[in-house]
Protein backbone atom coordinates (compact mmCIF):
# COMPACT_ATOMS: atom_id res chain seq x y z
CA UNK A 1 0.00 0.00 0.00
CA UNK A 2 0.98 3.67 -0.42
CA UNK A 3 4.09 2.92 -2.67
CA UNK A 4 4.03 6.07 -4.45
CA UNK A 5 3.91 7.86 -0.99
CA UNK A 6 6.62 6.53 0.86
CA UNK A 7 9.04 7.21 -1.83
CA UNK A 8 8.30 10.75 -1.91
CA UNK A 9 9.35 10.64 2.41
CA UNK A 10 12.01 8.66 1.99
CA UNK A 11 13.06 10.97 -0.93
CA UNK A 12 12.70 14.22 1.32
CA UNK A 13 15.39 12.50 3.57
CA UNK A 14 17.64 11.52 1.03
CA UNK A 15 17.90 15.27 -0.90
CA UNK A 16 18.22 16.65 2.92
CA UNK A 17 21.20 14.31 3.59
CA UNK A 18 22.74 15.28 0.29
CA UNK A 19 22.53 18.97 0.70
CA UNK A 20 24.07 18.90 4.34
CA UNK A 21 26.66 16.71 2.73
CA UNK A 22 27.54 18.72 0.07
CA UNK A 23 27.59 22.03 2.40
CA UNK A 24 30.06 20.67 4.45
CA UNK A 25 32.40 19.22 1.76
CA UNK A 26 32.52 23.19 0.87
CA UNK A 27 33.42 23.24 4.74
CA UNK A 28 35.86 20.67 5.09
CA UNK A 29 33.67 19.70 7.82
CA UNK A 30 33.03 16.21 7.00
CA UNK A 31 34.62 12.98 7.51
CA UNK A 32 34.12 9.52 6.57
CA UNK A 33 32.57 7.46 9.81
CA UNK A 34 32.47 3.31 10.31
CA UNK A 35 29.17 1.90 10.67
CA UNK A 36 26.71 1.26 8.77
CA UNK A 37 24.17 3.50 6.97
CA UNK A 38 20.46 3.40 8.54
CA UNK A 39 17.55 2.95 5.44
CA UNK A 40 14.45 5.50 6.29
CA UNK A 41 12.15 2.93 6.88
CA UNK A 42 15.10 1.10 8.77
CA UNK A 43 14.03 3.21 11.81
CA UNK A 44 10.19 2.67 12.00
CA UNK A 45 11.40 -1.29 12.82
CA UNK A 46 13.45 0.12 15.35
CA UNK A 47 10.38 2.04 17.25
CA UNK A 48 8.63 -1.55 16.77
CA UNK A 49 11.58 -2.37 19.25
CA UNK A 50 12.32 0.32 21.44
CA UNK A 51 10.28 -1.25 24.33
CA UNK A 52 12.30 -4.57 24.26
CA UNK A 53 15.32 -2.47 23.93
CA UNK A 54 14.63 -0.24 27.08
CA UNK A 55 14.23 -3.30 28.89
CA UNK A 56 17.05 -5.04 27.95
CA UNK A 57 19.18 -2.48 28.75
CA UNK A 58 17.86 -2.27 31.90
CA UNK A 59 18.48 -5.60 32.58
CA UNK A 60 22.29 -5.32 31.53
CA UNK A 61 22.83 -2.59 34.45
CA UNK A 62 22.77 -5.24 37.26
CA UNK A 63 25.00 -7.26 35.01
CA UNK A 64 27.81 -4.68 34.79
CA UNK A 65 27.21 -3.50 38.26
CA UNK A 66 27.60 -7.25 39.47
CA UNK A 67 30.88 -7.47 37.29
CA UNK A 68 32.41 -4.48 38.80
CA UNK A 69 31.18 -5.48 42.51
CA UNK A 70 32.66 -8.93 42.01
CA UNK A 71 35.87 -7.41 40.07
CA UNK A 72 36.31 -5.07 43.44
CA UNK A 73 35.51 -8.32 45.78
CA UNK A 74 38.48 -10.30 43.76
CA UNK A 75 40.70 -7.23 44.84
CA UNK A 76 39.54 -6.95 48.30
CA UNK A 77 40.44 -10.48 48.70
CA UNK A 78 43.83 -10.76 47.09
CA UNK A 79 44.78 -7.58 49.61
CA UNK A 80 43.12 -9.04 52.50
CA UNK A 81 45.02 -12.29 52.50
CA UNK A 82 49.01 -10.40 51.99
CA UNK A 83 48.14 -7.92 54.50
CA UNK A 84 45.22 -9.92 56.89
CA UNK A 85 47.59 -8.50 60.14
CA UNK A 86 48.31 -5.11 59.14
CA UNK A 87 44.92 -4.11 58.54
CA UNK A 88 43.50 -1.10 60.52
CA UNK A 89 42.11 2.00 60.48
CA UNK A 90 44.92 3.44 58.22
CA UNK A 91 45.29 0.44 56.26
CA UNK A 92 42.41 1.27 54.27
CA UNK A 93 44.24 4.87 53.36
CA UNK A 94 47.02 3.22 52.23
CA UNK A 95 44.77 0.30 50.11
CA UNK A 96 43.48 3.74 48.55
CA UNK A 97 46.69 4.56 47.63
CA UNK A 98 47.61 1.28 45.93
CA UNK A 99 44.26 1.67 43.82
CA UNK A 100 45.59 4.88 42.21
CA UNK A 101 48.38 3.29 41.70
CA UNK A 102 46.73 0.69 39.85
CA UNK A 103 44.11 3.15 37.99
CA UNK A 104 46.50 4.48 35.09
CA UNK A 105 46.79 1.05 33.76
CA UNK A 106 42.98 0.62 33.85
CA UNK A 107 42.66 3.90 32.22
CA UNK A 108 44.54 2.76 29.41
CA UNK A 109 42.31 -0.08 28.65
CA UNK A 110 39.45 2.10 28.95
CA UNK A 111 41.04 4.82 26.59
CA UNK A 112 38.67 4.24 23.91
CA UNK A 113 35.70 5.01 26.02
CA UNK A 114 37.36 8.61 26.61
CA UNK A 115 38.18 9.22 22.95
CA UNK A 116 36.03 11.58 20.53
CA UNK A 117 33.47 10.09 18.80
CA UNK A 118 34.68 9.48 15.63
CA UNK A 119 38.15 8.25 16.85
CA UNK A 120 36.21 5.44 18.26
CA UNK A 121 34.97 4.48 14.86
CA UNK A 122 38.21 4.45 13.18
CA UNK A 123 39.54 2.27 16.51
CA UNK A 124 36.49 -0.38 15.19
CA UNK A 125 37.72 0.03 11.95
CA UNK A 126 40.79 -1.48 12.80
CA UNK A 127 39.79 -3.47 15.22
CA UNK A 128 37.43 -5.31 13.09
CA UNK A 129 40.14 -5.89 10.63
CA UNK A 130 42.56 -7.80 12.48
CA UNK A 131 39.58 -9.42 14.29
CA UNK A 132 36.13 -8.95 14.17
CA UNK A 133 34.86 -11.82 16.72
CA UNK A 134 37.08 -10.75 19.65
CA UNK A 135 36.25 -7.13 19.51
CA UNK A 136 32.13 -7.61 19.29
CA UNK A 137 32.07 -6.88 23.16
CA UNK A 138 34.12 -3.92 22.77
CA UNK A 139 32.54 -2.57 19.28
CA UNK A 140 29.04 -2.81 21.52
CA UNK A 141 29.96 -0.35 24.01
CA UNK A 142 31.48 2.37 21.52
CA UNK A 143 29.13 2.15 18.94
CA UNK A 144 26.54 4.69 18.98
CA UNK A 145 22.67 3.71 19.96
CA UNK A 146 21.15 2.06 16.85
CA UNK A 147 23.86 -0.25 16.65
CA UNK A 148 22.38 -1.84 19.68
CA UNK A 149 19.43 -3.14 17.58
CA UNK A 150 21.72 -4.12 14.91
CA UNK A 151 23.84 -6.64 17.25
CA UNK A 152 20.42 -7.97 18.81
CA UNK A 153 18.86 -8.29 15.54
CA UNK A 154 20.89 -9.42 12.01
CA UNK A 155 17.61 -9.22 10.08
CA UNK A 156 18.79 -5.46 10.17
CA UNK A 157 21.84 -6.06 9.83
CA UNK A 158 20.70 -7.50 6.22
CA UNK A 159 19.07 -4.47 5.36
CA UNK A 160 20.90 -1.62 6.45
CA UNK A 161 23.44 -0.26 3.81
CA UNK A 162 27.02 -0.99 4.66
CA UNK A 163 29.47 2.12 4.70
CA UNK A 164 28.03 5.52 3.24
CA UNK A 165 28.39 7.43 6.99
CA UNK A 166 29.31 10.13 7.27
CA UNK A 167 30.20 12.57 10.32
CA UNK A 168 30.56 16.65 10.74
CA UNK A 169 33.55 17.49 12.29
CA UNK A 170 31.37 20.45 13.69
CA UNK A 171 28.02 19.64 14.42
CA UNK A 172 25.61 21.09 11.40
CA UNK A 173 22.53 23.11 12.40
CA UNK A 174 19.30 21.96 9.84
CA UNK A 175 18.03 26.19 8.53
CA UNK A 176 15.46 26.93 6.67
CA UNK A 177 17.54 27.19 3.81
CA UNK A 178 18.47 23.44 3.73
CA UNK A 179 14.62 22.95 3.74
CA UNK A 180 13.18 25.28 1.39
CA UNK A 181 13.50 23.38 -1.86
CA UNK A 182 13.85 20.02 -0.41
CA UNK A 183 9.77 20.78 1.53
CA UNK A 184 8.66 22.26 -2.27
CA UNK A 185 9.68 19.08 -3.95
CA UNK A 186 7.91 17.49 -0.78
CA UNK A 187 4.68 19.45 -1.05
CA UNK A 188 4.66 19.18 -4.86
CA UNK A 189 4.89 15.34 -4.79
CA UNK A 190 2.05 15.30 -2.24
CA UNK A 191 -0.42 17.56 -4.81
CA UNK A 192 0.41 14.82 -7.85
CA UNK A 193 -0.31 12.05 -5.81
CA UNK A 194 -3.47 13.65 -4.89
CA UNK A 195 -3.01 14.55 -1.54
CA UNK A 196 -5.67 17.60 -0.64
CA UNK A 197 -3.83 21.30 -1.06
CA UNK A 198 -4.08 21.87 3.14
CA UNK A 199 -3.41 18.44 4.10
CA UNK A 200 -0.02 18.87 2.02
CA UNK A 201 0.28 22.37 3.26
CA UNK A 202 0.01 21.12 7.16
CA UNK A 203 2.43 18.15 6.20
CA UNK A 204 5.27 20.67 4.75
CA UNK A 205 4.89 23.21 7.68
CA UNK A 206 5.20 20.93 10.59
CA UNK A 207 7.88 18.79 9.22
CA UNK A 208 9.61 22.48 8.83
CA UNK A 209 8.97 22.85 12.47
CA UNK A 210 10.31 19.98 13.38
CA UNK A 211 13.47 20.51 11.36
CA UNK A 212 14.83 23.45 11.93
CA UNK A 213 17.59 23.82 14.31
CA UNK A 214 17.92 20.56 14.94
CA UNK A 215 21.93 19.97 15.43
CA UNK A 216 23.19 16.97 13.21
CA UNK A 217 26.56 15.05 14.09
CA UNK A 218 26.74 12.07 11.16
CA UNK A 219 24.53 11.10 8.49
CA UNK A 220 22.41 8.68 10.10
CA UNK A 221 21.41 11.59 12.29
CA UNK A 222 19.66 13.42 9.14
CA UNK A 223 17.39 10.06 8.17
CA UNK A 224 16.00 9.43 11.60
CA UNK A 225 14.93 13.30 12.16
CA UNK A 226 13.43 13.47 9.24
CA UNK A 227 11.56 9.52 9.49
CA UNK A 228 10.73 11.18 12.67
CA UNK A 229 9.44 14.56 11.38
CA UNK A 230 7.61 12.98 8.67
CA UNK A 231 5.67 10.35 10.67
CA UNK A 232 4.76 12.88 13.73
CA UNK A 233 3.28 15.03 10.71
CA UNK A 234 1.26 12.45 9.30
CA UNK A 235 -0.29 10.99 12.58
CA UNK A 236 -1.77 14.47 13.30
CA UNK A 237 -3.39 14.27 10.05
CA UNK A 238 -4.76 10.96 10.16
CA UNK A 239 -5.89 11.00 13.72
CA UNK A 240 -9.43 12.23 13.63
CA UNK A 241 -11.14 11.37 16.83
CA UNK A 242 -14.88 9.45 16.38
CA UNK A 243 -16.71 6.62 17.73
CA UNK A 244 -16.32 3.58 16.26
CA UNK A 245 -19.29 1.72 14.85
CA UNK A 246 -19.04 -1.38 17.14
CA UNK A 247 -19.04 1.14 20.16
CA UNK A 248 -22.35 3.08 18.95
CA UNK A 249 -24.04 -0.65 18.31
CA UNK A 250 -23.32 -1.44 21.82
CA UNK A 251 -24.34 2.28 23.03
CA UNK A 252 -27.77 1.72 21.02
CA UNK A 253 -28.12 -1.85 22.14
CA UNK A 254 -28.42 -1.23 25.49
CA UNK A 255 -30.92 1.54 25.17
CA UNK A 256 -33.17 -1.09 23.10
CA UNK A 257 -32.58 0.85 19.60
CA UNK A 258 -30.75 -0.83 16.33
CA UNK A 259 -27.76 1.27 15.21
CA UNK A 260 -29.37 2.63 11.73
CA UNK A 261 -26.84 3.43 9.00
CA UNK A 262 -27.25 4.97 5.99
CA UNK A 263 -24.52 4.69 3.21
CA UNK A 264 -24.16 7.41 0.53
CA UNK A 265 -21.99 8.35 -2.73
CA UNK A 266 -21.45 8.77 -6.36
CA UNK A 267 -22.30 5.77 -8.32
CA UNK A 268 -19.62 2.75 -8.71
CA UNK A 269 -17.80 3.07 -5.03
CA UNK A 270 -19.06 0.00 -4.17
CA UNK A 271 -21.69 1.31 -1.82
CA UNK A 272 -23.66 -2.00 -2.11
CA UNK A 273 -20.70 -4.66 -1.70
CA UNK A 274 -19.51 -2.79 1.28
CA UNK A 275 -22.96 -3.17 2.32
CA UNK A 276 -22.26 -7.04 2.28
CA UNK A 277 -19.16 -6.51 4.02
CA UNK A 278 -20.31 -5.16 6.98
CA UNK A 279 -23.92 -7.29 7.24
CA UNK A 280 -20.62 -10.43 7.31
CA UNK A 281 -18.62 -8.62 10.14
CA UNK A 282 -20.60 -7.99 12.01
CA UNK A 283 -23.02 -11.71 11.77
CA UNK A 284 -18.96 -12.75 13.05
CA UNK A 285 -19.13 -10.58 16.03
CA UNK A 286 -22.39 -12.19 17.52
CA UNK A 287 -25.01 -9.21 16.33
CA UNK A 288 -28.05 -9.29 13.95
CA UNK A 289 -28.00 -6.97 11.04
CA UNK A 290 -30.83 -6.19 8.71
CA UNK A 291 -30.43 -5.07 5.24
CA UNK A 292 -32.54 -2.33 3.34
CA UNK A 293 -32.94 -2.02 -0.22
CA UNK A 294 -33.71 1.50 -0.95
CA UNK A 295 -31.79 1.97 -3.71
CA UNK A 296 -35.08 1.67 -6.23
CA UNK A 297 -34.08 3.64 -8.80
CA UNK A 298 -30.76 2.00 -10.58
CA UNK A 299 -32.10 -1.02 -12.37
CA UNK A 300 -30.25 -3.75 -11.00
CA UNK A 301 -29.91 -2.69 -7.64
CA UNK A 302 -32.47 -3.97 -5.34
CA UNK A 303 -31.36 -7.80 -7.14
CA UNK A 304 -27.51 -7.04 -6.44
CA UNK A 305 -28.11 -6.05 -3.11
CA UNK A 306 -30.38 -8.92 -2.18
CA UNK A 307 -27.50 -10.95 -3.90
CA UNK A 308 -25.22 -10.41 -0.90
CA UNK A 309 -27.92 -10.77 1.70
CA UNK A 310 -28.06 -13.99 0.65
CA UNK A 311 -24.59 -14.68 0.43
CA UNK A 312 -23.85 -13.83 4.15
CA UNK A 313 -27.57 -14.51 5.53
CA UNK A 314 -29.27 -11.17 6.80
CA UNK A 315 -32.88 -10.23 6.54
CA UNK A 316 -33.54 -7.95 3.27
CA UNK A 317 -36.22 -5.38 3.53
CA UNK A 318 -37.12 -4.12 0.16
CA UNK A 319 -39.95 -2.99 -2.18
CA UNK A 320 -40.90 -2.86 -5.72
CA UNK A 321 -38.28 -0.67 -8.05
CA UNK A 322 -38.78 2.77 -8.08
CA UNK A 323 -41.35 3.42 -4.85
CA UNK A 324 -40.08 5.59 -2.47
CA UNK A 325 -36.92 4.87 -1.10
CA UNK A 326 -37.87 6.37 1.97
CA UNK A 327 -40.61 4.25 3.20
CA UNK A 328 -37.87 1.41 2.48
CA UNK A 329 -35.77 2.36 4.47
CA UNK A 330 -38.52 3.24 7.59
CA UNK A 331 -39.26 -0.26 7.23
CA UNK A 332 -36.61 -1.70 7.85
CA UNK A 333 -35.94 0.42 10.99
CA UNK A 334 -39.50 -0.87 12.06
CA UNK A 335 -38.87 -4.69 11.55
CA UNK A 336 -35.21 -3.94 13.59
CA UNK A 337 -37.02 -2.26 16.18
CA UNK A 338 -39.74 -4.94 16.55
CA UNK A 339 -37.38 -8.35 15.61
CA UNK A 340 -34.56 -6.93 18.28
CA UNK A 341 -32.07 -7.17 15.50
CA UNK A 342 -29.19 -4.31 16.66
CA UNK A 343 -27.86 -2.76 13.51
CA UNK A 344 -30.04 -1.90 9.93
CA UNK A 345 -27.63 -1.14 6.90
CA UNK A 346 -29.37 1.12 4.52
CA UNK A 347 -28.49 1.16 1.10
CA UNK A 348 -28.68 3.99 -1.12
CA UNK A 349 -28.73 4.87 -4.72
CA UNK A 350 -25.65 6.37 -5.92
CA UNK A 351 -25.69 10.14 -7.18
CA UNK A 352 -23.12 12.85 -8.22
CA UNK A 353 -23.33 15.69 -5.48
CA UNK A 354 -24.27 17.63 -8.39
CA UNK A 355 -27.97 16.27 -8.95
CA UNK A 356 -29.90 18.45 -7.19
CA UNK A 357 -32.87 16.17 -7.03
CA UNK A 358 -31.31 13.02 -6.02
CA UNK A 359 -29.51 14.84 -2.87
CA UNK A 360 -32.57 16.04 -2.24
CA UNK A 361 -34.26 12.70 -2.09
CA UNK A 362 -31.28 11.59 0.22
CA UNK A 363 -32.20 14.13 2.31
CA UNK A 364 -35.77 12.36 2.91
CA UNK A 365 -34.29 9.67 3.61
CA UNK A 366 -32.78 10.88 6.45
CA UNK A 367 -35.57 12.66 7.74
CA UNK A 368 -37.70 9.47 7.46
CA UNK A 369 -35.39 6.93 8.47
CA UNK A 370 -33.14 9.48 11.13
CA UNK A 371 -30.00 7.06 10.66
CA UNK A 372 -27.97 7.24 13.97
CA UNK A 373 -25.02 7.65 10.96
CA UNK A 374 -24.83 8.96 7.53
CA UNK A 375 -21.35 7.13 6.06
CA UNK A 376 -20.02 8.85 2.79
CA UNK A 377 -18.17 5.53 0.49
CA UNK A 378 -15.71 6.98 -1.74
CA UNK A 379 -13.08 4.89 -4.17
CA UNK A 380 -9.61 5.51 -2.51
CA UNK A 381 -8.11 4.86 -6.14
CA UNK A 382 -9.85 7.95 -7.10
CA UNK A 383 -7.70 10.21 -4.86
CA UNK A 384 -8.44 13.93 -4.25
CA UNK A 385 -11.95 13.38 -6.28
CA UNK A 386 -13.35 11.42 -3.20
CA UNK A 387 -12.05 14.27 -0.90
CA UNK A 388 -13.91 16.66 -3.25
CA UNK A 389 -16.94 14.55 -3.29
CA UNK A 390 -17.09 13.35 0.24
CA UNK A 391 -17.02 17.56 0.91
CA UNK A 392 -19.83 18.12 -1.20
CA UNK A 393 -21.68 15.24 0.40
CA UNK A 394 -21.07 16.55 3.73
CA UNK A 395 -21.95 20.14 2.65
CA UNK A 396 -25.34 18.87 1.62
CA UNK A 397 -26.13 16.29 4.30
CA UNK A 398 -24.11 16.09 6.84
CA UNK A 399 -22.44 13.27 7.15
CA UNK A 400 -20.73 11.02 9.91
CA UNK A 401 -17.98 9.15 8.94
CA UNK A 402 -16.04 7.74 5.76
CA UNK A 403 -15.64 4.22 4.42
CA UNK A 404 -13.14 3.66 1.74
CA UNK A 405 -13.00 1.35 -0.86
CA UNK A 406 -9.84 -0.25 -2.94
CA UNK A 407 -7.53 0.75 -0.17
CA UNK A 408 -5.13 -2.43 -0.80
CA UNK A 409 -4.63 -1.16 -4.03
CA UNK A 410 -3.63 2.19 -3.44
CA UNK A 411 -0.76 3.18 -4.45
CA UNK A 412 -0.61 7.15 -3.70
CA UNK A 413 -2.26 7.47 -0.86
CA UNK A 414 -3.74 10.84 -1.36
CA UNK A 415 -7.62 9.76 -0.36
CA UNK A 416 -6.76 7.79 2.56
CA UNK A 417 -4.92 11.00 3.65
CA UNK A 418 -6.72 13.64 3.03
CA UNK A 419 -10.61 12.66 3.33
CA UNK A 420 -10.80 12.69 7.10
CA UNK A 421 -8.45 15.76 7.81
CA UNK A 422 -10.42 18.17 5.07
CA UNK A 423 -14.21 17.07 6.50
CA UNK A 424 -13.12 16.59 10.04
CA UNK A 425 -14.92 13.03 9.67
CA UNK A 426 -13.17 9.63 11.29
CA UNK A 427 -12.78 6.94 8.55
CA UNK A 428 -14.66 4.01 9.74
CA UNK A 429 -13.87 1.23 7.78
CA UNK A 430 -11.69 0.45 5.19
CA UNK A 431 -12.10 -1.79 2.14
CA UNK A 432 -9.06 -4.16 1.41
CA UNK A 433 -10.22 -6.67 -0.97
CA UNK A 434 -12.86 -8.20 -2.83
CA UNK A 435 -14.16 -10.65 -0.81
CA UNK A 436 -16.56 -10.55 2.15
CA UNK A 437 -14.26 -11.07 5.00
CA UNK A 438 -11.63 -8.27 3.05
CA UNK A 439 -12.51 -5.41 5.27
CA UNK A 440 -11.23 -3.86 8.37
CA UNK A 441 -11.83 -1.21 10.93
CA UNK A 442 -10.12 1.61 10.79
CA UNK A 443 -7.03 2.43 13.01
CA UNK A 444 -4.72 5.31 12.75
CA UNK A 445 -1.65 3.42 14.47
CA UNK A 446 -2.28 0.89 11.81
CA UNK A 447 -2.45 3.17 8.68
CA UNK A 448 0.48 5.16 9.92
CA UNK A 449 2.55 2.32 10.27
CA UNK A 450 1.52 1.28 6.44
CA UNK A 451 2.40 4.51 5.78
CA UNK A 452 6.33 4.30 7.44
CA UNK A 453 7.05 0.69 6.46
CA UNK A 454 9.14 -0.94 3.75
CA UNK A 455 6.59 -2.42 0.89
CA UNK A 456 6.19 -6.11 1.82
CA UNK A 457 6.96 -5.64 5.16
CA UNK A 458 3.30 -4.41 6.39
CA UNK A 459 1.64 -7.76 6.71
CA UNK A 460 -1.25 -9.79 6.24
CA UNK A 461 -4.95 -7.79 6.71
CA UNK A 462 -6.03 -8.97 10.11
CA UNK A 463 -10.07 -8.41 8.95
CA UNK A 464 -12.16 -9.76 12.01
Amino acid sequence: MFESLKKKFSRTSDKLEEELIEEAQEENNLEEESGKKFSFFSFGKKDKKEEEDSKSDIAEIPQEVESISDEADTSDDEDSEDKKEKSGFWSFGKKSGDDKKEEPPEESAEEPKKSHFWSKNKEEDSSEVEDDDSDDETQEKKSHFWSRSNDKDSEEDEEDEPGGMFSFITAKTISEKHLEDILWELEMGLLEGDVAMEVASAVVDSVKDDLVGRKIKRSNDITEYTYNALRNAVAEIIDIPGKSMTEMIEAKKAQGEPLVVMFVGINGTGKTTTIGKLANYYLKKGYTPVIAAADTFRAGAIEQVNYHADNVGVKLIKHQKGSDPAAVAFDAVEHAKAQGKELVLIDTAGRMQTNTNLMDEMKKIKRVAKPDLVVFVGDALTGNDATQQASKFNEAIDIDGVILTKADADSKGGASLSIGYVIKKPILFLGMGQGYDDIREYDADWMLNQLFSESGEEGTVDEV
